[in-house]
Formats: structure tokens, C-alpha cells, sequence
């Protein structure tokens, strides 16, 4: 049975220059770009801030079809649980159409050792508001796993993550990503990551797959 799982200025403005977010549907087996740019910096020491923006291209990575732009707090109340409030601004394409989608989320990561191996377990739950559909909830979680692994003086560190998407309007699980990818330094407070994501989701009575090669970038301080 098959499982369920420029510089950051520029990216703003494209956000609002390219304006407009539904769902582009693709062919089973498209490959895909993502690329997501962010900013994070501690308001105290157990409180932080975040900005991000992230752009899909799909078609073979031809087509921009996804945009967001997303603020964010988290704060560690222990070792073991970090706790965050989110709000996301999203435009996709559909067709011709843009259309967008205001989607506030809350989010519970559970994190501990096993062995030498690091282990988070993110709950989120998402509140979606959608232009011309009604408005749903959805839950997601994924579990990430970091290999007890270091290379080279950037500390690249491979990982293996799995999440699924549960639709409370269908009542169903009907989406699965499972990641395989690597994360380091590059600079001071500067901290890159690439991934390859397979997702596969339900769509009527049959199930898409799709390929995406990602790349993150993110400025702390």
C-alpha cells in the first residue's frame, strides 16, 4: 500500500509583484524546484523570530506556480519541545489563475536522542483559508531523523524525514513526503540545505507522484 508523507529582498518583492494562489496540477512524475530563503534571530534566549519566503517551480521546473511568504515565533519552553505560532501568505496558480490562501498554523516539535541519532517529531496543525473554497483544517507531522554524521569543516549532516497530511474537510490521509537530504554551515550564521522530496497524493480515485529538488537557505543571528 502506498505510503502517506537574490537575496531574501528580491524574493519579497517578487511576492508582490507576481501577486495572486490554487493548486497547479502536473503530470504524474514531474520533477520540480523549490527554493526557500529565510532570516531567524533570537528575541531572548528562548524566544525567536523568523521571516521566510519560498518559490516552487513545476513543468519540469519550468513554470512558477507556487509563492509564499511566511512570519513566524518559536519558543523552547524545554530541551525536549519547542513550541510556535505561524502565519503563511500564499499564492498558487491554477490554470491562468493566481488565487490566495491565508493559512495560520501552530506547531509542537518533540525532540530526543536515539543512540547517537537525533530525532524531531513536528505536529502542525493548519488553518487554511482559501480564495473560493470553504475553509478547512488540516494536520500534518513529520518525523525527521539525523544521522549521527559530520563531513568536512561546513558540517554537512545527511537526514531522512517522512511527513503526512491529514484533510479534515475529506477526513483522510491523503498526502506523503519523504525526504533524503543534507544540511551545514557555510558561513557565520549563514546555514544552507538540499534535498530530494518524493511526494505522492491522492487526487479522486488514483494517486500522483511528484519530484522535487530543494534548496534552503537561511541567515541566523
Amino acid at each position: 500500500m502506498r505510503s502517506l508523507h537574490r537575496p531574501i529582498i528580491f524574493c519579497l518583492l517578487a511576492v508582490v509583484l507576481l501577486g495572486g494562489g490554487s493548486v497547479s496540477a502536473y503530470d504524474d512524475g514531474d520533477w520540480q524546484y523549490w527554493n526557500r530563503e529565510g532570516i531567524e534571530g533570537n528575541i531572548s534566549r528562548d524566544l525567536k523570530a523568523k521571516m521566510e519566503v519560498e518559490f516552487r517551480f513545476g513543468d519540469n521546473c519550468s513554470e512558477l506556480y507556487h509563492q509564499y511568504c511566511e512570519l513566524g515565533l518559536s519558543y523552547r519552553c524545554a530541551g525536549w519541545l519547542n513550541l510556535g505560532l505561524n502565519y503563511r501568505q500564499i499564492y498558487e496558480k491554477k490554470g491562468e489563475v493566481w488565487k490566495q490562501e491565508n493559512r495560520p498554523h501552530i506547531n509542537a516539535t518533540f525532540k530526543w536522542r536515539w543512540s547517537n541519532f537525533k530525532l524531531e517529531d513536528r505536529s502542525r496543525l493548519e488553518y487554511r483559508v482559501r480564495e473560493g473554497k470553504d475553509d478547512v483544517f488540516r494536520y500534518r507531522n513529520r518525523l525527521l531523523l539525523k544521522l549521527p554524521l559530520k563531513w568536512t569543516d561546513l558540517n554537512i549532516q545527511p537526514y531522512v524525514a517522512d511527513e503526512i497530511f491529514l484533510d479534515f474537510e475529506k477526513g483522510e490521509l491523503n498526502r506523503n513526503r519523504l525526504y533524503l537530504g543534507a544540511n551545514g554551515n557555510i558561513g557565520r550564521g549563514l546555514k544552507a540545505e538540499a534535498y530530494y522530496l518524493w511526494q505522492t497524493s491522492k487526487s479522486k480515485d488514483h494517486w500522483d507522484d511528484h519530484n522535487m529538488i530543494g534548496t534552503k537557505l537561511k541567515a541566523a543571528f
